[in-house]
């Protein structure tokens, strides 16, 4: 199989639609869908109306059955749902956390799984989304990393996600659109009531299962929905982007979707490193934290986080510590460390760090005035913590593993 390089997508061939015949409007943008009512009969200033309204009511109101658009003429509505549907992932398996985290298995219309995790907090609640189903890289402490590669996940089935995240929570707005901006064809409703929605689902984390920039034109699609604020108007800030440093698409990343910048840096030596992020074969340390400090809009305001996986004697010492100070210092780098005690799954081959030895290191770093919070562990019951994705219930022995890593390493060169 082959793996992408460093800009071209995975090549998988054509995912069955939803519904038949019928296109699913999720994940096009205003113009795309204005364009699919042009391809059915509508002419194109109409096309503009209509495709305006639905994109409001998709993205905006999360309705997923044209009848609910009610400033759309009634006699519009059957001839919409003749033609298109408004799609949504199917839960294949809901999971609920003893620490309020939510975990979904998710299917896409031609059965292929991924997953999406939901963490609440006091004060907000992070959804992290999957990219891919299976994963480009080979991480040798990541659970998704030991998957091979199926396909990229397309545009409208990562906002599906979104999307869907929003309906398991219950925070869509409210009410009708009848009485607002009536549709001239449309005579018979009045009196519409609207509430705004309360944000319950507040960040968006790409950190889920796959390598965002490994499929970055349908990243790139759907974050451009997520933000746009007519629709789900999640603002950039609250976005991140997290990478295990595919260097050449970092600057096109922050170019063009803007979005927080997350780095899985987990070691500090070219050795280390290219044992756990295989991927520092092709790109190494300098060359990513250069990349790094170029990266579009970083800055006091704005800082880039290294997510940095506690591996017990392996990754953990006062000199990594040390060197990880002088790393982020000598690159000049805007930067804040996030500590990951590692999360443990069938068949790893690494132990978690000691929480002292984790308290060590992170003083370390914050005594040379670099932020380095420790994680909390969230959804390790239901094997939804940070590197535990994996759709697949299999257990491959440690040679399945070793194979499948190497067939990446050499499709990666």
């Amino acid at each position: 199989m082959q793996i992408p390089g460093h800009i071209d997508p995975v090549t998988t061939g054509t995912v069955p639609l939803r519904g038949g015949n019928r296109i699913d409007l999720v994940g096009l943008t205003r113009d795309a869908i204005g364009g699919v009512l042009v391809e059915a009969g509508l002419d194109a200033k109409a096309a503009k109306l209509r495709a305006k309204q639905i994109w409001h009511w998709i993205y905006h109101r999360g309705v997923t059955d044209f009848e609910a658009m009610t400033d759309i003429a009634k006699a519009m509505r059957p001839w919409l749902t003749d033609r298109f549907i408004i799609g949504r992932p199917t839960v294949r398996e809901a999971q609920v956390s003893s620490d309020g985290t939510r975990k979904w298995l998710l299917a896409a219309a031609d059965g292929q799984e991924y997953e999406m995790v939901f963490i609440p907090d006091a004060d907000r609640g992070t959804l992290c989304v999957s990219s891919q189903v299976g994963c480009t890289l080979n991480c040798r402490f990541c659970h998704t990393g030991t998957m091979r590669l199926v396909r990229n996940l397309g545009a409208g089935e990562i906002v599906g996600q979104v999307m869907l995240a929003r309906d398991e929570l219950g925070e869509w707005p409210k009410g009708t659109m009848a009485g607002f901006g009536p549709d001239p064809e449309d005579d018979d409703e009045e009196g519409g009531h609207y509430t705004a929605d309360g944000r319950i689902l507040t960040n968006i984390v790409m950190m889920g299962m796959g390598e965002p920039l490994y499929n970055f034109e349908e990243v790139k699609g759907a974050l451009k929905i997520v933000m746009d604020g007519d629709g789900l108007a999640l603002s950039r800030r609250r976005i991140t982007l997290s990478t295990s440093g595919v260097v050449p698409m970092m600057a096109r990343a922050g170019e063009e979707i803007g979005v927080n910048l997350a780095v899985s840096l987990h070691a500090v030596s070219k050795e280390i490193r290219d044992e756990i992020v295989p991927l520092n074969r092709k790109y190494g340390i300098d060359e990513l934290l250069k990349a790094c400090a170029a990266y579009p809009g970083a800055g006091n305001s704005r800082r880039i986080t290294f997510e940095y996986v506690m591996l017990k004697d392996k990754n953990d010492s006062d000199d990594d510590a040390r060197e990880l100070v002088r790393l982020i210092k000598h690159y000049g780098l805007h930067a804040k460390v996030n500590l990951i005690p590692f999360n443990p799954w069938p068949g790893a081959m690494y132990e978690c760090s000691t929480p002292e030895r984790v308290r060590a290191f992170s003083n370390l770093i914050f005594k040379a005035g670099i932020s380095a919070p420790v994680r909390t562990p969230r959804g390790r019951d239901i094997m939804a913590a940070c590197g535990q994705l994996k759709s697949a219930a299999t257990k491959p022995t440690r040679a399945e593993l070793d194979r499948i890593a190497e067939e990446k390493q050499a499709a990666l060169g």
